[in-house]
């Protein structure tokens, strides 16, 4: 059952004449605010709620009876607040870097689709990483990034000793410009996934080659596509014998096999317990690729000797990698698709900081 509380606030009237506003309202500063609508401890809770269980302003306003526009005109204050906040970014040793998509609606009438976010990947005493989320900026560009690093100061800079992000050229060049003392490290996920695309790349071609059409049921290559992108220590008995069958079909798919075993080579410098014996299979891997006679491996190669040193500092910083920023855009989807869309981009900003840890009520 609901519980309304009513209280009666005393009004009192000026008899001078002279007295420009004739009436005075009793002013219940610890119970609400200035002309405000609900009060402080409703505004303590919603916050909570936004932040914690993933509650929508929508939602709140049914429980707290009232509207959408009158929740949010409470809890932005609050969030602008602490937004502004410039002590919320000081101990970040470790940043991550990632674009993000905001919006899926024509650019004219809400703007640019990207934006640019800034993740906090500092590991605490034992070790482990509170990943955060620090800033949304306009834009998906190396400009964009740097600018947000200007705008933090010369301490913040100089704190942060591993910047992580993912290949991306823009986002390395304000990396280089701005954190000059930092080690730029490439994300291990994006640079397996670059494998596993050169694998199928591979795939696709020699299906063409072979058949002169795309993969379809009962092909050879078609039936193996999804046991390529795997990792060798996971397939069952019976899909190395589909895999097997199905390279032995006809001796062009030797390429195929070739780059899928370059994949897992490049797979498995992450997956090495020891540190060092990873950095020189990723060592091996930078040195032999590029000269490989598939096209899609040497090429593959190229990509990865001119990422050469973010690439091996995977091995040197601990497994620095953008992980955690991936997880942060996990969280911003999840509250993206239960709002069911935003329309007004500082409005999805501070939701989104609130949500993932940006801020801290």
């Amino acid at each position: 059952m609901r519980v309304r509380v009513v209280w009666r606030q005393r009004v009192w009237r000026c008899g001078e004449q002279e007295c420009e506003r004739k009436t005075f309202t009793e002013p219940l500063p610890g119970l609400v605010a200035r002309r405000g609508s609900i009060t402080n401890r409703a505004i303590g809770w919603a916050i909570g709620q936004l932040r914690r269980e993933h509650a929508t302003i929508a939602g709140l306003a049914r429980q707290l009876g009232t509207s959408w526009k009158t929740v949010w005109r409470a809890v932005e204050p609050e969030l602008v607040t602490l937004a502004a906040d410039e002590s919320r970014f000081d101990g970040v040793t470790t940043l991550g870097v990632d674009e993000h998509i905001w919006h899926h609606v024509d650019p004219r009438k809400r703007g640019p689709k990207e934006l640019t976010g800034m993740v906090d990947l500092s590991r605490d005493e034992r070790g482990k990483t509170r990943a955060r989320l620090l800033d949304l900026v306009p834009g998906r560009s190396g400009k964009a990034y740097a600018s947000w690093l200007e705008g933090r100061g010369d301490g913040f800079r100089r704190n942060v000793k591993v910047a992580a992000l993912d290949p991306f050229a823009g986002y390395k060049t304000a990396i280089d410009d701005k954190l000059e003392d930092a080690t730029a490290v490439l994300d291990a996920f994006h640079v397996v996934k670059l494998g596993t695309q050169a694998v199928d790349e591979v795939r696709r071609r020699v299906q063409q080659d072979t058949l002169g059409h795309r993969g379809r049921k009962g092909d050879p290559l078609y039936g193996i596509q999804t046991i390529l992108r795997a990792g060798a220590e996971n397939l069952t008995e019976k899909q190395r014998i589909r895999l097997a069958t199905a390279i032995e079909a006809d001796p062009a798919h030797d390429e195929v096999f070739v780059a899928w075993q370059c994949a897992q080579q490049l797979r498995s410098a992450y997956h090495q317990k020891d540190l060092a014996e990873g950095r020189r299979i990723a060592q091996k891997v930078v040195d032999s690729f590029r000269t490989c006679p598939i096209p899609e491996i040497a090429r593959l190669g190229r990509t990865l000797r001119r990422w050469r040193a973010a690439f091996l500092a995977y091995f040197t910083t601990g497994r620095s990698s953008n992980g955690g920023t991936e997880a942060v855009n996990g969280i911003i989807e999840l509250h993206r698709r239960l709002a069911r869309g935003y329309r007004n981009q500082h409005n999805y900003r501070l939701r989104m900081l609130l949500a993932a840890g940006g801020l801290t009520p």
